[in-house]
């Protein structure tokens, strides 16, 4: 099979190119690199079954010239993290919405398969815990610039799905919750990352409002599979799957698994919302996922735990000097 993914040099993509690559299929991926990495994805190019490209998805003959190549689309390119939402809004919008429609309209045009990346953001402020596909949204108001990032993404699911009814493109929607692993940067707000690299190098782990906020961490090869043998599934249009794990740990717990786990003399710090993104910042105390969808459908399961995927990661940095 030949797959197009766009945002294939960022921390998902990358993994999704490896993963496609070593099934035997033939991966093209084109990436702006305004916060992905022709570094994640060095280690691809001298297979002759990968091909790059660096350039925006807002470039349209170009993108159209590639989806012409290829069977399915991957569309992953989105403006992503908390940090870059709260400061930089009109990107995220314009970058979510109007880049999906580029790719739905040039797909359709084309027929070609189309899976689309969301986000467990969509639940927005729903207490209904753990979220599933069928729970409705409770999306915060505009004048919070933190849910910008979960409207676009709703923006684009309903886009998607206006195409699969009216028109009739194959199309399926992915909603991740908390993907990790080695290749993700800290650098737009993303905790495990930077409280890794805090304690490695034995500086305040900073701990976002008060700790007890939980989440549910995912690794990122058991998304990536899941991701592709959806795809693959003949059942798949039309539908949408959340691709997370099961369980979840406060933010302060795994401050302080990561400090035990690093043997580091960091101290663990709290520091305000407002201190750390804006005045009146909103955030969820749960987001955990049901994933009994995707369990039925492929047999979807996360195969490692917190510890397991913190040791990796962990590795990982040492081994990559990035201390």
């Amino acid at each position: 099979m030949k797959c197009l993914i766009t945002g294939g040099a960022g921390f998902i993509g990358s993994h999704l190119s490896e993963e496609l690559l070593n099934r035997g299929d033939v991966v093209y991926i084109i990436d702006d690199l305004s916060t992905g990495s022709i570094k994640n994805v060095e280690h691809l190019k001298n297979n002759p079954r990968f091909h790059s490209v660096v350039d925006t998805i807002f470039n349209q003959e170009l993108l159209e010239d590639l989806i012409e190549k290829v069977d399915v689309i991957y569309h992953l390119a989105a403006a992503v993290g908390v940090k870059l939402i709260v400061e930089s809004p009109v990107r995220t919008i314009e970058t979510n919405i109007k880049g999906t429609e580029i790719v739905l309209n040039l797909a359709n045009k084309h027929n070609k398969k189309v899976m689309i990346a969301s986000t467990s953001e969509v639940y927005g402020k729903s207490t209904k815990v753990p979220f599933n596909e069928e729970d409705d949204m409770v999306i915060g108001q505009p004048k919070r610039g933190r849910w910008s990032y979960a409207c676009s993404k709703a923006i684009d699911e309903f886009l998607a799905m206006a195409y699969y009814h009216e028109k009739g493109l194959p199309v399926t929607i992915f909603r991740f919750f908390n993907t990790v692993g080695p290749r993700q940067t800290g650098r737009y707000g993303m905790v495990i990352p930077s409280f890794i690299a805090q304690a490695l190098s034995n500086k305040p782990i900073t701990v976002y409002g008060s700790g007890e906020q939980s989440r549910s961490f995912t690794w990122i090869g058991d998304v990536v599979r899941g991701l592709i043998d959806i795809t693959n599934h003949p059942k798949s249009n039309g539908e949408l799957y959340n691709l997370g794990h099961g369980k979840e740990i406060s933010i302060l717990k795994l401050a302080e698994l990561i400090k035990e786990m690093t043997k580091s003399k960091s101290k663990i710090v709290k520091i305000p919302y407002e201190k750390a993104y804006e005045s009146g910042f909103e955030d969820m105390m749960q987001r955990v996922p049901d994933i009994s969808k995707a369990h039925k459908l492929i047999n979807y399961s996360p195969t490692l735990d917190i510890k397991d995927i913190l040791q990796n990661i962990i590795e990982h940095f040492r081994s990559e000097s990035y201390l």
